[in-house]
């Protein structure tokens, strides 16, 4: 991505007066979603041209992008008074709503190119040129009869599903106020407490300089939601940390990289996504981040695994020179009370983007609490930040609402899904696979915000749909049975009417499911599966792709956080990304507890079994993937650790038939490392 220049004075204060238009927009106005969208995209619009402009040549800077700023306003004030109009003829296009429409989708490709690159403007372009020019000459299931140019500008610009419908109502509620909320926490002094939070708390501990890089991390993500934004922020200070205790500086910046990138997956805050995922699902945004707090501590997890084990191997030993734990917190504590304030009001039931206002105003106030009190140039200062952080964002999820509007119009995300079913065979784990080999491709040069949502959109229905079939089979394995199943299978499969009702075998439940219509299927799902249930598998499966998406931040070729780490540690980009990549496998092993196991579908004490037995698993597998564990490993015993992890993981038995696999391998795990514990101390291992 592009770096945005420097603003002036003017610039700055349009800047902020962006953030209090937004503010007085989600707090007190009372516009219409599609207008408000329009002034969102016109108000960003305005502020990615002075943040990056065309040229550096003065006259033709301000000539260029002095017209399509103009340009831009003019298309949100045209759609706040056209659209009654528009509607009142008969929604027949006139010259000039040609022009408008036109005029904004080129804009929003232009600045969405010079944000964050090609891809997503080339994508896009191909997407609405697939409705009206090439779609009918795609051969095969693909192909699309077209629409005409009028239908389709009507749905991108008047429409609301297009560039101003539901990712653009995201991105000016409950993204811009998130984002704004943690640019008021960093420059209230919450980013420097939290650094020196994890210092304290890990310092002392074996590699705890890689610990603290996962806690601050970890930490900082949890109110950024920005992964590369994190990387940069807390890398200046962990890497060099991590470097001078002895690790090696291309694992110093993996481990920056991959804790970096877990902050997206940290409640409260877990970045757009987790927006676009709570409108996707109609599932509200607490339950999202209720259920994502364990899965994230996982993840956290795999990347402190392999920082001990790394410590170990390279011989290591705590740091006692660290600032107690205690006198941080009491010099800190009122940081905290935003994170609290925030948390207490969305489980209180008020709305997100309300409690998000609700958490600024505290952490002005908390700041009074500091010797470092907020005051107005800081508050200027936030504001300004948070506005400048937003424009990339803003045009990006405002252009994939292009995307999104043409894959709903088309059908091509239905198409997308039945494909992606009968190529993984309806086997849940190739689709998984398949998905995540998509999403490498598309993290190539789409940002991860936009990964998901195009993912979410083509293969969630897939997922969730596999996942609802295998809980109907165990269903019928059981017993269970409705009237109306009884009169489908008469028609469909007559010779297991006999078995329904019974505990059929596995074979007869999945033949007569297939035999059964879709359709049918998911009105079948309603009946035998609890609607919590279905809510949580559908949560599952759209978590599994958020998961996913992120794996364009730490794999190569393109590493956005590894090669931020790598510029940080002065080491080379791609030893770097590999580095994190192998670091931060916890993006792939945790998703498979999701859909194999119920750390997202279980109920009372599951998901917190789950977790618990995940620990052992993720240690085994770290250590496999190593080659280390308090020792050098064989060949065998790697491969007997990564079948033993590999079992509590996969689907099999009972829950609690694996968490007695996980307490008997953690028993080994802990045998192994006592024993080395108890040989003499080896000489570091050195890193040069």
């Amino acid at each position: 991505m592009p770096r945005p220049r420097p603003l002036g004075r003017l610039g700055i204060a349009f800047a902020v007066t962006v953030a209090v238009a937004h503010l007085w927009a989600n707090a007190f106005a009372t516009l219409p979603e599609l207008q408000a969208a329009g002034f969102h995209f016109g108000l960003f619009a305005v502020l990615c041209v002075l943040l990056f402009p065309a040229s550096k040549t003065p006259w033709l800077r301000i000539a260029i992008d002095g017209t399509i700023a103009t340009a831009a306003m003019a298309a949100a004030v045209y759609l706040y008074f056209a659209e009654d109009a528009l509607y009142e003829r008969g929604v027949e296009l006139v010259a000039s709503d040609w022009v408008a429409a036109s005029v904004a989708i080129l804009i929003v490709l232009e600045l969405a190119r010079r944000t964050t690159g090609w891809t997503v403007p080339v994508l896009t372009a191909l997407a609405l040129t697939y409705v009206v020019v090439w779609g009918p000459l795609v051969p095969g299931a693909f192909s699309f009869a077209g629409l005409s140019w009028e239908t389709l500008l009507f749905r991108s610009y008047f429409g609301t599903d297009g560039m101003f419908g539901p990712i653009a109502r995201i991105s000016w509620t409950f993204v811009f106020m998130f984002i704004l909320l943690g640019a008021f926490l960093v420059r209230s002094g919450a980013g420097d407490f939290i650094l020196a939070l994890a210092r304290a708390a890990a310092g002392r501990m074996t590699g705890g300089p890689g610990i603290v890089a996962i806690l601050g991390s970890g930490l900082m993500g949890s109110i950024t939601g920005s992964a590369v934004a994190n990387t940069v922020s807390t890398g200046v200070i962990t890497i060099p940390l991590m470097k001078r205790a002895g690790f090696p500086p291309k694992f110093a910046g993996g481990v920056e990289a991959a804790a970096s990138t877990g902050g997206q997956l940290m409640p409260p805050v877990m970045g757009a996504g987790a927006f676009v995922m709570a409108s996707f699902t109609q599932i509200s945004y607490l339950e999202i981040i209720a259920v994502s707090v364990l899965p994230a501590l996982l993840y956290f997890f795999t990347v402190g695994v392999f920082v001990r084990i790394e410590a170990a191997r390279i011989g290591l030993t705590p740091d006692p020179d660290v600032e107690p734990l205690w006198p941080v917190i009491q010099a800190g504590w009122h940081f905290l009370l935003p994170i609290a304030a925030l948390a207490g009001l969305l489980i209180a039931g008020f709305t997100p983007v309300y409690s998000a206002a609700i958490a600024i105003v505290v952490t002005i106030a908390a700041s009074w609490l500091s010797p470092n009190p907020m005051r107005l140039r800081d508050i200027i200062g936030a504001a300004s930040d948070g506005a400048v952080s937003m424009a990339p964002t803003a045009m990006l999820l405002i252009c994939v609402g292009l995307i999104v509007n043409v894959v709903g119009m088309t059908g091509v995300g239905n198409t997308f899904s039945l494909m992606l079913s009968s190529w993984a065979g309806g086997s849940l784990l190739l689709t998984i696979i398949l998905v995540a080999l998509a999403s490498l491709v598309l993290g190539m040069g789409l940002p991860v915000t936009a990964s998901y949502i195009v993912l979410a959109t083509l293969s969630a229905p897939a997922i969730y749909g596999l996942m609802v079939e295998a809980e109907l089979v165990t269903t019928l394995m059981q017993g269970a049975s409705t009237p109306e199943l009884s009169a489908y299978a008469m028609l469909v499969a007559p010779e297991l009417v006999t078995s329904i009702g019974t505990a059929m075998s596995e074979a007869d439940a999945l033949t007569l499911l297939a035999a059964l219509p879709a359709d049918i299927r998911s009105g079948l799902a309603d009946g035998l599966i609890a609607p919590a249930l279905l809510t949580s598998m559908l949560l599952a499966a759209h978590l599994v792709i958020f998961w996913l998406s992120q794996d364009s931040n730490v794999t190569p070729p393109v590493a956005l956080c590894a090669f931020a780490a790598a510029s940080i540690a002065g080491t080379r980009p791609m030893e770097t990304g590999f580095a994190a990549w192998k670091i931060a496998k916890g993006l792939y092993l945790v998703p498979l507890l999701f859909v194999y196991q119920p750390l997202i579908t279980g109920t009372g004490l599951e998901p917190l079994v789950t977790a618990l037995m995940a620990i052992p698993a993720f240690t085994a597998l770290a250590a496999a993937l190593h080659g280390y564990f308090a020792q050098p490993l064989s060949l065998p015993l790697r491969i007997l650790l990564g079948i033993a992890g590999a079992a509590i993981i996969a689907p099999w038995g009972t829950l609690w038939m694996h968490a007695a696999v996980a307490a008997a391998l953690a028993t080994a795990l802990g045998i192994l490392w006592q024993r080395q514990a108890k040989k003499p101390a080896k000489e570091p291992v050195s890193t040069s």
